[in-house]
């Protein structure tokens, strides 16, 4: 009773901070939102259980490479950034624009992602707990989307988005608090542990490259320059990665020595059973904030596409006939693939876009003179290059 209290409590004070006017009324924060619906959503439900039961004691050092590497990644984001604001693009048109397409493609595969995570914890907890029947409502929800962006477009449901990144942040804060409890409890009896990988060399390292989209996001501050300037932007981008870095390294680093191995779970709805065993009340938060995340980040994605593929087509592909088109693939990639699948290449098709915009980032630094700096690009570029080949899938 008492730890069921302090959860609720946790979420309701998180809630009442983050819905707190001067907060709401800070231009940063807002900016923040929308690159935190990415980062904190889906990855956050699913790394753990992943990480925990192949990496094992290894799994926070995962963690923070993941953290490390998505934050430089994010750093040749910001340096083009800044670039395009000073009017300085020495880049080919070229690069820019297949960069673009790029993120179109990899948009629709996350859509995917994201729509699969949902209808997998919409039947989690009911009798329907399978993957024909989480295939089904991924598939009406794909409809639902579709027909709304083709009939009325997302105004109205993007007014969605910061109050389900404050649910969704709100509920991981009494998640954490859970997870807590039960760490300081563990480690009072003795009973903390450190499991031994299932993996390791290659296998473990193109595995972490397959997971590269659980914390994917951060780009998206590019894209808001019609409403914040670039070093909003370029600020909310920074600051988004570093409170998303802190809660999922506090995340993993509880969850990882808390659990033995028969009390491991591994499946894409896997932390819902494993938080049912600290409080039967973590369950039905975490399901609440995962439909709220998958259905926001999945509608932003959707969003993003369609206005990608009718900027960069000229207008031919027009934005209604882009929300089609990701409709087309993502109901194939639900009924031929898994959700890990999924995983694995959206992780290859961010990877895409990031090592163009690091080759991008590159070429600008040359221009100015700047050789270790793009030395350092170079070198981004070319990893995730080896991201998008060598990335793997989980294995079930």
């Amino acid at each position: 009773m008492i730890l069921n209290l302090a959860i609720l409590a946790a979420v309701a004070i998180f809630g009442v901070v983050l819905w707190w006017p001067g907060l709401r009324a800070s231009a940063t924060w807002r900016a923040m939102t929308t690159p935190l619906a990415s980062i904190i959503g889906s990855g956050f439900l699913v790394l753990g259980p992943i990480l925990d039961n192949q990496y094992g004691a290894y799994a926070p050092a995962v963690m923070l490479a993941l953290c490390v590497g998505s934050y430089l990644l994010g750093g040749a984001i910001r340096y083009n950034m800044r670039a395009m604001a000073a009017g300085t693009t020495p880049w080919p048109q070229g690069i820019e624009t297949l960069s673009s397409w790029a993120l179109s493609f990899a948009y629709i595969v996350s859509v995917a992602y994201y729509l699969n995570l949902f209808g997998a914890f919409a039947v989690s907890l009911t009798p329907f707990d399978d993957v024909i029947f989480a295939r089904i409502v991924t598939s009406a929800i794909y409809l639902v989307i579709a027909g709304v962006g083709w009939t009325l477009g997302f105004k109205s449901l993007e007014a969605m988005e910061y109050l389900s990144v404050s649910v969704k942040l709100a509920i991981i804060m009494g998640l954490l608090v859970g997870l807590g409890f039960f760490f300081v409890e563990k480690s009072g009896q003795g009973a903390l542990v450190f499991l031994g990988p299932q993996i390791s060399g290659w296998a473990a390292l193109t595995l972490g490259f397959g997971l590269i989209v659980t914390v994917q996001g951060f780009e998206t501050s590019r894209y808001l320059g019609a409403t914040y300037d670039p070093e909003t932007r370029v600020r909310s981008m920074k600051w988004a990665q570093w409170l998303s870095a802190v809660i999922y390294m506090t995340y993993i680093v509880l969850i990882s020595y808390a659990f033995a191995r028969e009390d491991l779970q591994f499946s894409e709805t896997a932390i819902v059973d494993m938080m049912g065993v600290i409080t039967p009340i973590l369950p039905l938060l975490l399901v609440a904030a995962a439909l709220a995340a998958q259905f926001s980040a999945a509608v932003a994605d959707t969003s993003g596409s369609g206005g990608l593929m009718a900027e960069l087509s000229g207008q031919r592909i027009r934005p209604r006939m882009g929300y089609v088109i990701l409709t087309v693939v993502g109901l194939g990639l639900t009924w031929v693939t898994d959700v890990f699948q999924i995983i694995s290449y959206a992780s290859r098709a961010f990877a895409v876009y990031y090592a163009l915009q690091s080759a991008i980032a590159a070429l600008a630094a040359q221009q100015q003179g700047r050789r270790l700096r793009a030395a350092g690009f170079a070198a981004l570029a070319v990893l995730a290059f080896a991201v998008a080949v060598f990335g793997q899938a989980v294995e079930v």
